[in-house]
C-alpha cells in the first residue's frame, strides 16, 4: 500500500505523514526540505533558481520512488513527483518565472521518468486556504519560507484544484484543513484515520 499526502506549502502534510505513519505502523517517506540547497537562493530569486530547485527535486523525488519500489510494504509519502511538474513548474512558468525553454526540458524529463512508475495508491489531499496556509508557514517559523508572496501560494492552490479535479491516477481523498486541526485535536485526527480507512478498504 502506498498512500502519498498532496498540498500546498504549510498545508500540513509532514505533520499528517508523521500521524498516520505512528498510528497504521507504516513506512514515513518526507520530503527532503532542510538538505535542499536551492531552497534559500529560490525563495531570495526566484528567477535565476527556478531549473535548478524543479530539477534537485524531480531528482529527489524519483530516488524516493525507487525506494518505494525496493522496500514494498506499506509506505506513507509527504508529496509526490507529480505534485513538482504539475503544480510548481508550471506555476513557475506561468508567472514568468522560468523560461520555456527549462520548463520544456524539465518536462521532457518528468514524462520520460513517469513512464517507468506507478503512482500511489491513494492520494489524500489537504486543501486549505491562503490564510490557513500562511499561519502554518508562520507558526513553523522557516526563515527562508518568511518571504512567499500570497499571490505565489495563491496561484498555487489554483494548480492544486485544477490538477486534483482532473486526477485520474488512482483514488483522491479531500481533507478540508480550514475546518480541521489533527496536529492539536485529536478528534479531528481520529475523523481523518475513519476516512482514510474507508478509503482503504475500498481498495481491496
Amino acid at each position: 500500500m502506498h498512500i502519498a499526502i498532496v498540498g500546498n506549502i504549510g498545508a500540513g502534510k509532514t505533520t499528517l505523514t508523521e500521524l498516520l505513519a505512528k498510528n497504521y505502523v507504516w513506512d514515513p517517506l518526507f520530503e527532503a526540505v532542510d538538505n535542499n540547497p536551492y531552497l534559500e537562493d529560490f525563495y531570495s530569486d526566484m528567477k535565476r533558481w527556478s531549473f535548478n530547485l524543479q530539477i534537485y527535486f524531480l531528482n529527489s523525488r524519483y530516488r524516493q520512488i525507487i525506494d518505494i519500489q525496493k522496500m514494498g510494504g506499506n509506505i506513507i509519502q509527504d508529496r509526490t513527483i507529480y505534485e513538482d511538474a504539475y503544480i510548481f513548474a508550471e506555476n513557475l512558468h506561468d508567472m514568468g518565472l522560468m523560461t520555456t525553454r527549462d520548463y520544456e526540458s524539465y518536462r521532457a524529463i518528468f514524462d520520460n521518468i513517469t513512464s517507468f512508475i506507478k503512482p500511489p495508491d491513494l492520494l489524500i489531499y489537504l486543501k486549505a486556504s491562503v490564510p490557513t496556509l500562511v499561519n502554518n508557514i508562520q507558526r513553523r517559523g522557516r526563515e527562508y519560507e518568511s518571504g512567499i508572496r500570497l499571490d505565489y501560494l495563491s496561484k498555487l492552490n489554483e494548480k492544486y484544484q485544477k490538477w486534483i479535479s482532473g486526477y485520474t491516477l488512482g483514488k483522491v481523498l479531500v481533507v478540508d484543513m480550514d475546518t480541521l486541526d489533527f496536529a492539536n485535536n485529536t478528534e479531528d485526527l481520529s475523523s481523518i484515520v475513519q476516512m482514510v480507512e474507508r478509503e482503504i478498504n475500498g481498495l481491496f
